[in-house]
């Protein structure tokens, strides 16, 4: 069996997704990686990785499409890293529990870019709602199934 990595860009990943990933890293023994501009604090521990790129625009993300492969899991809230990571044969998972796809990112990409235009011109979009019970419990689910097919 192929043994898969978790990639995560971790500079806005909430840490009770982190406390999730370093006990489902320790449970099935898969690498987890963590890619920041800045130092994340992880567990020692021999799956367990911390990698600090420097602070440029979307160093972390360049990092993680560049070295991960066909079937790891990526997390990640970043749209356009997630279509990157898809086209690598990623799996990818942002910290709310979303599974993006190769069905259902164009849309999602078309809806950010959207947004983001909108944004520019001047209206106020509002942000996005905190992280809830709701997002750590669909999360959770979303990657018991993923790691349910690894190992």
């Amino acid at each position: 069996m192929i043994s898969n990595k978790i990639w995560v860009d971790a500079d806005a990943c909430p840490n009770a997704v982190k406390e999730m990933l370093f006990r489902a890293s320790e449970r099935k023994s898969i690498q987890l990686m963590l890619v920041a501009n800045q130092l994340v604090k992880v567990p020692v521990s021999p799956l367990i990785k911390m990698i600090r790129v420097s602070s440029g625009f979307d160093e972390a993300d360049n990092y993680i499409v560049e070295q991960l492969s066909s079937g790891d899991l990526v997390i990640t809230a970043d749209i356009p890293l997630a279509a990157e990571a898809i086209d690598k044969g990623a799996l990818v998972l942002n910290p709310r529990g979303t599974v993006y796809t190769t069905e259902n990112i164009k849309q999602i990409l078309t809806m950010r870019d959207f947004m983001e235009e909108m944004r520019s011109s001047g209206v106020h979009t509002g942000g996005p709602s905190s992280f809830s019970q709701a997002d750590k419990h669909t999360f959770a689910q979303a990657l018991d199934k993923w790691l349910a097919k690894v190992k």
